[in-house]
C-alpha cells in the first residue's frame, strides 16, 4: 500500500471513531498546532495536516498578516477546533507584526516603530499597562469571532499572556466573558514536544513519546509546523534561545505529525484523538481550573 493510500485508510478510521468515549484501556491525546496564520508557509503546512483527516486543534495568530488566509482555509474545515493564539510578541527579524488595536491605542506594548517586542523579558521590561493588554487581547478575540470561524478556546504565544498573575487573571476573565476554553485548563498532561529534538530524530522522538502517554488524563501534544520554503528560510529568531535553521525543524515536525508511522502507532495503541471542541462539549467551561504549574 502506498503512503498516500495508508493515510487515506487511517484518516477514515480516525473520522469514524473520534467521538467514541474513551474506556479504561484508552489513552487520549489532544494535538494542538500553534502559529497558524503566522505566514503563508505555515498555512500550507496546516493544509497538509488537514489532508490526513486527524482530529486537531489549530491555534491561529490573528495579529499576523496571513491570518486571513488561515480563516479562508479553516472555513472549509468546520470540523477543526480553532483557538486564538493570544499574541504579544513578534520574534522574527525583518518580519514583525504589531497590535490589532493599533500601536497608538496600546503604546506600552510596542517598540519605537510600533511592533511587539521579541520576548517576554523585553515585553515586561517596557512596563506594559494592564488596561492596554486588555485592549489588545480583547481586539484579537473580537477579530477572531468576527472572522466567521467558530472559536472554541484561547492559548498564548510564547507564554507571555499568562506570565504574570495579573495578566493570567485577565486572560481568564476574557475567556469567561466570551465563553471560551483555555488550553491547559482541562487537566491536560503536557507531553514533551519534539520542537527542540534534532531534525533527523523528530519522528523517532515523537513515536517514543507517543508510546509513553498515560491514561490518567488528556495528553496534550503541541506542534509548530512549517516547510522549508524561501519565505520560512528567511525567518530568523531574534531571541538567543530560538532555534537556528528553524524551517528545517518545522518541516520535520510536520513530517513527523503526518507520518504514516505516527498515524499507525496511534491506531495500534488504541489512542483516541480529541480536540478542544470535543473536550469542552464533554466537560463544559465551568469545570476549567487554573493549572498548578507555571506554563
Amino acid at each position: 500500500m502506498s503512503v498516500s493510500s495508508l493515510i487515506v485508510v487511517l484518516s477514515a478510521c480516525f473520522l469514524s471513531t473520534v467521538l467514541v468515549p474513551a474506556d479504561g484501556d484508552e489513552a487520549v491525546v489532544l494535538i494542538r498546532c500553534d502559529d497558524i496564520g503566522m505566514c503563508h508557509t505555515v498555512n500550507v503546512a496546516a493544509q497538509k495536516v488537514l489532508a490526513t483527516g486527524i482530529p486537531v486543534s489549530f491555534s491561529v495568530m490573528f495579529a499576523c498578516p496571513w491570518y486571513q488566509e488561515a480563516v479562508d482555509l479553516l472555513k472549509q474545515h468546520p470540523e477543526v477546533s480553532v483557538g486564538v493564539h493570544l499574541t504579544l510578541n513578534a520574534e522574527w527579524k525583518n518580519y514583525r507584526w504589531g497590535p490589532v488595536s493599533g500601536a497608538g491605542s496600546v503604546p506600552s506594548l510596542v517598540d519605537s516603530v510600533g511592533f511587539f517586542f521579541p520576548s517576554r523579558a523585553t515585553f515586561f521590561a517596557n512596563q506594559p499597562r494592564i488596561e492596554e493588554i486588555e485592549t489588545e487581547l480583547r481586539a484579537q478575540i473580537q477579530r477572531a469571532i468576527h472572522s466567521g470561524l467558530r472559536i472554541d478556546y484561547v492559548d498564548y504565544h510564547m507564554g507571555t499572556a499568562v506570565d504574570k498573575p495579573e495578566v493570567r487573571a485577565l486572560v481568564e476573565a476574557l475567556a469567561k466573558e466570551y465563553r471560551l476554553g483555555i488550553s491547559r485548563y482541562f487537566g491536560e498532561m503536557d507531553v514533551e514536544g519534539v520542537y527542540s529534538a534534532p531534525v533527523g530524530s523528530k519522528i523517532d522522538t515523537l513515536l517514543a513519546r507517543t508510546n509513553s502517554v498515560g491514561q490518567a488524563a488528556v495528553n496534550l501534544m503541541v506542534f509548530h509546523i512549517g516547510l522549508q520554503t524561501p519565505e520560512m528560510n528567511a525567518l530568523e529568531d531574534m531571541n538567543s534561545f530560538g532555534l537556528r535553521e528553524m524551517s528545517k525543524h518545522r518541516e520535520s515536525e510536520l513530517n513527523s505529525l503526518t507520518s504514516p508511522r505516527f498515524l499507525k502507532l496511534v491506531q495500534e495503541k488504541h489512542i483516541r484523538l480529541t480536540t478542544y471542541r470535543e473536550l469542552i462539549g464533554q466537560t463544559g467551561l465551568a469545570g476549567m481550573k487554573r493549572p498548578t504549574v507555571k506554563d
